[in-house]
């Protein structure tokens, strides 16, 4: 049987685990009901039954805690890292691609343990905004909480749970590297937002300045940066493309199983 040994069974590492298990792998991690981050003695023995590793921890007082704490045992033939797409900071509404350099936005820990995985020879995954069921506009919406920002020209990408999992599998037998994994429409959250409410039936929300949302401060720091995520690299070298190329097709299959 396969094994995989997850650290940090979160949103969408759980959702990488069931579609690995619903193939015939056998999973188990940390987090997320499975075993605690510092159980060391078990933790080591589960890796050594393990011939992939996948992370998604992220830093933690600067530095990778995974690398920090289990570095030593982490010499499996197959390496995974859910990275973020923050590692290229700011490119002004640009399209960037895996070429870009990394380490000059506000995300340099997260930037540090990036190339820190890809010199161990690990399939490094960078996400952009990440939604899925029970984490979407629709939800946020719904409750009232969300917000359309007057920020002409902001642009960001993002992508569905579902296809990070489809593309960690794509990858588990690609060669070692970078890999964005992003939908085919970068555009501003407001659009999103706009989708959200017709689809739900709710008003939108008003046009607001940052000041006047009363954001804190880390929804602030996601709208300080702007940028297009380029995803050929995952189609030409993993076969990768999403199920859900924009975010009306996610969203819209959100509805359709909240109704369900």
């Amino acid at each position: 049987m396969k094994r995989i040994f997850i650290f940090g069974l979160g949103y969408s590492a759980s959702v990488t685990a069931a579609a690995l298990r619903a193939r015939g792998w056998e999973v188990s991690g940390t987090g997320g009901g499975g075993l605690p981050f510092d159980a060391e003695p078990r933790v080591r023995a589960a890796l050594r039954r393990a011939g992939h590793v996948l992370s998604s921890v992220p830093p933690a007082g600067g530095a990778d805690p995974v690398l920090a704490r289990y570095g030593d045992a982490l010499d499996h033939r197959w390496l995974g890292y859910l990275s973020s797409s923050g590692v290229y900071g700011d490119t002004g509404g640009a399209w960037i691609d895996e070429s870009a350099p990394t380490g000059g936005g506000r995300r340099s820990a997260r930037a540090e343990a990036d190339a820190a995985w890809l010199a161990r020879g690990a399939r490094v995954f960078r996400l952009p905004g990440i939604y899925g069921p029970g984490r979407s506009a629709l939800d946020r919406v719904r409750a009232g909480q969300a917000h359309r920002i007057d920020l002409p020209g902001q642009v960001f990408s993002r992508i569905y749970v579902d296809d990070i999992a489809a593309g960690v599998i794509a990858a588990l037998e690609a060669p070692p590297g970078a890999y964005n994994l992003a939908d085919d429409l970068p555009c501003g959250q407001n659009a999103v937002i706009e989708e959200a409410c017709r689809l739900a039936g709710v008003p939108l929300p008003p046009l607001q300045s940052l000041d006047e949302a009363g954001l804190s401060s880390a929804a602030r720091a996601f709208y300080a940066e702007n940028r297009r995520v380029a995803n050929g690299k995952a189609g030409r070298v993993l076969g990768w493309r999403p199920r859900y190329p924009t975010y009306r097709e996610g969203l819209r299959a959100l509805l359709a199983s909240s109704r369900t």
